[in-house]
C-alpha cells in the first residue's frame, strides 16, 4: 500500500507542494471543487506522465500495487463507446475452488505481512548502520579539524568526510603495529620539510677549530717565571731588586754610548754590556720569543674564530629556514668574546712582565657548546637533505606515518565501531535474505492463485451483480448484457433491445460507471489479475447523481470499506469528495463518525491558487449537526446558559422522539419513582420554555445553578432508557466535562 504521497509543481500545487504521510488502509480527503483532488487522483492513475516529474509516491516495502482510480477520466476512458470491457470475477467457481483460492490468498496475505515485518526490521538495521557510520564519521572528522593546519597536505585526496573515515579504518586494519608510530611533534617537524613544494638542500655549517686555541691557553709558559742566568755576578742584584723586567725593558736603550739609560751617567762600559747580555742569554730570548709567538697566534686564532662565528650568526639570522638555535649561539659568542678579551689581557701582561705568572681562561667548554649547537643544526640539515635526496620516498613514508598516527589515536573507537557495525550488517544481511525468500514465496503463491483462478472466472457474474443492483434501486429501463460483437465485453440495452449508450442521462452513466468500477475493484479486466492486491482511489463518485442515489453509493462505499478492514484484495482505499453529506455518510462506520486505527482524515484547501492540506488523524473534521450539539453541550468553558436549554431539547428530540419514537410521556415513564418523574418532567418543561423564550431574571434563580441540576437529570434520561453508552460516547474526550461529570456523579 501507499505510505506517502508528494504532489508538487503541477496544477495548484506549487514548487514546495504537499506531502501526505501517515496513510492508512482507509483515507478520507475532503475538499471543495478546484482544490486539487482530481490532480491527485489523475497522478495516481498514471504516475509516468512528464507533468508529474516533481511528484512521487512511496510504497510499503517498495512494492507497488495495482492502482485503480475512479474519476472523470475513468468514466471517459471506459464509457467512450457502446462496448464496455468485461470484468472477470470468481462468480462461477465452486465452493471448493473458492476455498482453495481463499486459502492461497490468505497464505499470500500472511507472507506479505511477514515481508512487511522483515522490511521494517531491515530498515531499522539499515538506519542503525547509517547512525553508526554518521557518528563515527564525525569522530574521524574531528581529527581532521584538529590537525588540518599542520598536516593538511598529508590529507590530500581524503578531504571529504566519508573518504577520511574510510582511510583511517583501512589504515587501522592494514597496520601490523599501531603503537610503533611517530609522536605529533615529530610529524609536525617533518611536515615542515616534506609537505608543500619540493624543498632545496641546505649547506652544512662549519665546526669551529678549537685545538690551537686550547693548546695556546694550556701552554705552561704562562705560569713560568722567565729570568736571566743566575751565575752572572749582577744576577744577584737584579733578582734581589726584582727588576729584571725593568732591566730587560731598558736593554733596547743601551747602545755604543757609555751613558746609562737609567741614571744618565757614563757608567756603561763593555764589561757591563757583556754581563747584561750574559744575564739575558739565548734561553731567555728564546722563551720571550716563544711567548711572543704564542701571543700572536692566539690573537689571530681568537680573532678568526670570532669573525667566523659572527658571520655565521648574521647569515643564519637572515636564513628563514635556519636549523640553528640562533639565540643560544648569540649568547655563547658573547661569552666567548669576553673570555678571549680576558686571555688577551693576560697575554699582554705576560709580554710586559715575563717574570710574572698569568692565569689563562680555558675556552674549551664554550667552544664545545658552540660546536654542539652547530652539530645539532647540521644533524637537522642532514635529515632535511636526506629527505630532499629521497623526496618521493620520504613523502610517502611521512603520509603513511601520519595516517598510522591518526589510526592509533582512534584505535579504541574504531574497534567498538567495527564490532557494532558488523553486528548490524550481519543482521541486515540475514533480513535481506529473508526478504528475498519471502518475495519468492509471494510470487510463487501468486502464480498458484492465478492458475486456480484461470478456469473459475467469468465476466457474467459481474453483469449479473450490476443488473441486480440497478433493479434493486429502480433502474429498470435498461440492463447490461454481454456484447455480441466482442468477446468478454458488455453493452447497455433498453427493454426493446435498442442500445442505450447514447440515450443515457449523465446521472445514469455516472451510476453505471461506478457500479462497473466496483466490480473492477473486486475483480479484474484480465483473468490472471483477479486476485491481485490493489489500491483503490475514488474521486467524487456522486457527481450528477440524484440525492437518493447518493445514499446508495454511500452504502456501496461503506461495504467496500468494511471489506478492506476485514481483509480483501483491496488493501487500501483513498476517498476524495467535495460533498459534505456523502463524506458524512461514507465515513459513518459502526455507529461512529470518527476513524479507527485503520482510518485517517484530511482536508484539502486552496488559497491564492495554492493547494494546502491539513491532517486530522483519526478525528473526522466533518461533523454532523447532531455531533456539533453534543460538542457544544460538553464545552463548559464556552457553554451559554441561554442556548443550553435549546441544545438539550434538540438532542432529546433527535435521539428519542425522531429516531427512537418516544414521546415526553414515554421518557418520563422510564423513571420509577414519582419524584424522579417530576424532576424529569420539570427538565422537559425547562428546556422547552428556554428554547422558545428569554428567561426573566426576576422570577428564576441563577441559570448556571439550574444547568448543574438539569445536567444530572439529562444524563439520567439516557441511563434509565438504556442508552448510557451513547451518552458516554458523545460526551467522551473532553477533560472539562469528564471532571464535571465526576462531580455530578458524586453529587448524586
Amino acid at each position: 500500500m501507499i505510505e506517502s504521497l508528494k504532489l508538487a509543481n503541477v496544477a495548484t500545487y506549487d514548487a514546495d507542494g504537499i506531502v501526505i504521510n501517515n496513510l492508512k488502509e482507509i483515507n478520507f480527503f475532503y475538499g471543495a471543487n478546484g482544490s486539487g483532488k482530481t490532480t491527485a487522483s489523475n497522478y495516481l492513475s498514471n504516475t509516468t506522465l512528464e507533468k508529474y516529474n516533481n511528484c512521487s509516491v512511496t510504497w510499503r516495502n517498495n512494492q507497488p500495487l495495482t492502482t485503480l482510480v475512479y474519476n472523470k477520466e475513468f468514466r471517459d476512458k471506459n464509457f467512450s463507446s457502446s462496448d464496455i470491457a468485461g470484468v472477470f470475477t470468481l462468480g462461477e467457481a465452486t465452493t471448493e475452488q473458492i476455498a482453495d483460492i481463499k486459502s492461497k490468498k490468505s497464505e499470500q496475505d500472511d507472507l506479505e505481512k511477514q515481508l512487511n515485518s522483515y522490511t521494517k526490521d531491515h530498515l531499522s538495521k539499515i538506519t542503525e548502520q547509517n547512525t553508526l557510520n554518521a557518528e563515527f564519521t564525525e569522530k574521524c572528522w574531528s581529527l581532521y579539524k584538529k590537525y588540518e593546519i599542520d598536516l593538511k597536505e598529508a590529507f590530500k585526496g581524503f578531504q571529504k568526510k566519508d573518504l577520511f573515515k574510510s582511510k583511517i579504518i583501512s589504515t587501522h586494519d592494514n597496520s601490523e603495529n599501531l603503537s610503533d608510530t611517530c609522536d605529533y611533534e615529530t610529524l609536525k617537524e617533518r611536515s615542515l620539510t616534506i609537505l608543500g613544494e619540493k624543498p632545496e638542500p641546505y649547506r652544512l655549517l662549519n665546526n669551529i677549530e678549537s685545538e690551537k686555541l686550547d693548546t695556546i691557553e694550556s701552554d705552561l709558559i704562562w705560569k713560568e717565571i722567565i729570568t736571566g742566568k743566575h751565575d752572572v755576578d749582577i744576577a744577584g742584584l737584579i733578582e734581589s731588586l726584582g727588576c729584571q723586567d725593568w732591566v730587560n725593558h731598558g736593554r733596547k736603550y743601551i747602545n755604543s754610548s757609555k751613558t746609562c739609560p737609567f741614571c744618565q751617567k757614563d757608567t756603561i762600559d763593555d764589561d757591563f754590556k757583556f754581563k747584561i747580555e750574559q744575564f739575558f742569554d739565548k734561553s731567555y730570548e728564546f722563551k720571550i720569543n716563544a711567548t711572543k709567538d704564542l701571543a700572536y697566534n692566539y690573537h689571530e686564532e681568537s680573532s678568526q674564530t670570532l669573525r667566523i662565528l659572527k658571520g655565521t650568526l648574521l647569515k643564519e639570522k637572515e636564513n628563514i629556514n635556519s636549523m640553528l638555535n640562533i639565540d643560544e649561539l648569540g649568547l655563547a659568542i658573547t661569552s666567548l668574546e669576553s673570555q678571549f678579551s680576558k686571555n688577551l689581557m693576560a697575554i699582554s701582561n705576560k709580554l710586559e712582565k715575563p717574570s710574572e705568572k698569568v692565569e689563562m681562561t680555558s675556552t674549551r667548554e664554550a667552544l664545545v657548546f658552540i660546536n654542539n649547537l652547530i652539530m645539532e643544526a647540521n644533524s637537522k640539515i642532514i635529515s632535511h637533505n636526506k629527505i630532499v635526496t629521497n623526496y618521493g620516498v620520504e613523502r610517502e613514508l611521512f603520509i603513511k606515518d601520519t595516517w598510522i598516527f591518526l589510526a592509533e589515536e582512534l584505535k579504541n573507537e574504531i574497534s567498538l565501531f567495527s564490532k557494532k557495525l558488523k553486528g548490524a550488517s550481519k543482521a541486515a544481511e540475514a533480513l535481506s535474505d529473508k526478504i528475498n525468500e519471502c518475495k519468492l514465496k509471494i510470487e510463487s503463491t501468486a502464480k498458484e492463485i492465478a492458475i486456480l483462478s484461470r478456469n473459475t472466472t467469468s465476466v457474467q457474474p459481474a453483469v449479473n451483480e450490476m443488473n441486480r443492483t440497478l433493479k434493486a434501486y429502480g433502474f429498470i429501463n435498461f440492463e447490461i448484457l454481454p456484447s455480441e460483437r466482442l468477446e468478454n465485453h458488455y453493452v447497455i440495452k433498453r427493454q426493446n433491445g435498442d442500445l442505450a449508450f447514447e440515450s443515457l442521462s449523465e446521472g445514469e452513466v455516472t451510476f453505471i460507471t461506478f457500479l462497473y468500477f466496483v466490480q473492477l475493484a473486486n475483480g479484474a479486466a484480465k483473468q490472471d489479475d483477479i486476485t491481485q492486491n490493489r489500491v483503490v482511489v475514488i474521486d467524487d463518485p456522486i457527481s450528477s447523481l440524484d440525492s437518493n442515489v447518493l445514499y446508495i453509493v454511500s452504502a456501496i462505499v461503506k461495504g467496500m470499506i468494511s471489506s478492506v478492514k476485514l481483509g480483501s484484495s483491496i488493501k487500501q482505499l483513498l476517498l476524495l469528495t467535495h460533498n459534505i453529506y456523502f463524506h458524512k455518510e461514507a465515513s459513518f462506520q459502526n455507529g461512529r463518525s470518527n476513524g479507527c486505527n485503520k482510518t485517517h482524515f484530511w482536508i484539502i484547501r486552496k488559497s491564492n491558487n495554492r493547494t494546502s492540506i491539513n491532517f486530522h488523524e483519526q478525528k473526522n473534521p466533518i461533523n454532523s449537526a447532531y455531533e456539533l450539539m453534543w460538542k457544544e453541550l460538553k464545552d463548559k468553558r464556552h457553554r451559554s446558559g441561554i442556548s443550553t436549554q435549546n441544545i438539550m431539547r434538540r438532542i432529546l428530540e433527535n435521539y428519542f422522539k425522531i429516531l427512537g419514537k418516544l414521546s415526553d410521556d414515554d421518557i418520563v415513564a422510564k423513571f420509577e419513582k414519582n419524584e424522579e418523574q417530576q424532576i424529569c418532567l420539570s427538565l422537559l418543561h425547562w428546556i422547552n420554555d428556554g428554547s422558545h423564550c428569554i428567561p426573566d431574571d426576576l422570577f428564576i434563580q441563577t441559570i448556571d445553578d439550574q444547568i448543574e441540576v438539569y445536567l444530572r437529570v439529562f444524563k439520567n434520561i439516557f441511563i434509565k432508557s438504556g442508552h448510557e453508552s451513547h451518552y458516554e460516547m458523545m460526551m467522551a474526550g473532553d477533560e472539562l466535562f469528564e471532571g464535571e461529570n465526576k462531580n455530578l456523579d458524586d453529587a448524586e
